[in-house]
């Protein structure tokens, strides 16, 4: 199987195309070399790769970054997912396309709503989530058409190398810090009763080799734990880890109203019998000794 991936330099990226080739596929990994904006950089990239399925990765995936730069957001989020789709359906019209969206696209709840399924309404509220969910019912005009496109939907997936403007891999890297002495035994947080449903990265890329199976189906798909975590609890579990006790320090610009964003991925087991295996404090103790080598290198 060639499996052209794009943002494969990201941090899912490079982790699911070591999956790929160590299970025996052919990955052709492109990154910033292919400008998914531009029409023509990316049938070329599809006419070479000539591929039986395609990830589709690259995005502008940071939330500030979408709010700071809407524009960039919408021609990287949505009309890149535009001219890969078309790409594919002009150079390989059989290719699988692993459309990955974001949870985003659903928007938040109280922290005590259910999970989302599939059938949830789209509420996105940010500029990167607006684009995440037009290109995600652009997938669907494209399946309508007749291309084999399968819809993902993945919660907050964590793991080493996850960069530190996110908040788990944020408190890891500052405790890190501290250990070292290279900073004081403060810990500037935002609002800890947030619930994300948080997930091993490679949990993630083992649904998406699944889906690229023959036999699996097409469809939209939520891939999450189905469990709520709360930013306390994540921070409870890593200080688990270290001897430190911290002054927690609440900065303005970190707060955000409590709500939650958590998955059911019940369409996901039933289809391609996936489950995520790694448990959350291993994930959150692997995250914080990456940052502890990196401030040892």
């Amino acid at each position: 199987m060639r499996v052209w991936v794009t943002g494969a330099g990201g941090f899912v990226g490079q982790r699911l195309v070591r999956r790929l080739r160590a299970e025996g596929a052919i990955a052709i990994a492109s990154d910033r070399e292919v400008d998914v904006v531009s029409p023509a950089s990316v049938e070329g990239a599809v006419a070479a790769a000539r591929p039986d399925a395609v990830v589709h990765l690259a995005a502008l995936s940071f939330v500030p970054d979408s709010v700071a730069r809407p524009d960039a957001a919408f021609r990287v989020n949505y009309l890149g997912t535009n001219n890969v789709l078309r790409a594919v359906q002009r150079h390989a019209p059989g290719a699988r396309v692993l459309l990955v969206s974001s949870a985003h696209i659903y928007g938040s709840t109280p922290p005590d709503a259910p999970p989302f399924d599939e059938a949830a309404p789209l509420r996105p509220g940010s500029p990167y989530a607006r684009s995440k969910a037009a290109a995600d019912l652009l997938g669907g005009i494209y399946a309508e058409r007749g291309l084999d496109v399968v819809r993902l939907r993945p919660f907050n997936h964590t793991g080493a190398g996850r960069p530190d403007h996110f908040a788990e891999s944020s408190f890891a890297r500052q405790l890190a810090e501290m250990e070292r002495g290279l900073r004081p035994a403060r810990l500037a947080v935002g609002n800890l009763d947030a619930i994300r449903d948080f997930l091993h990265v490679e949990d993630v890329v083992d649904a998406y080799w699944r889906l690229l199976q023959p036999g699996a189906p097409a469809g939209v798909f939520n891939v999450a734990s189905g469990r709520g975590t709360s930013l306390r609890r994540v921070l409870e579990l890593l200080l688990q880890a270290t001897r430190l006790r911290p002054e927690l320090r609440v900065e303005p610009d970190r707060w955000r109203p409590a709500d939650a964003s958590v998955g059911d991925a019940a369409r996901l087991r039933a289809a391609t019998g996936w489950a995520p295996k790694r448990e959350l404090a291993d994930t959150l103790v692997e995250i914080l000794d990456a940052w502890r080598q990196q401030l040892t290198a």
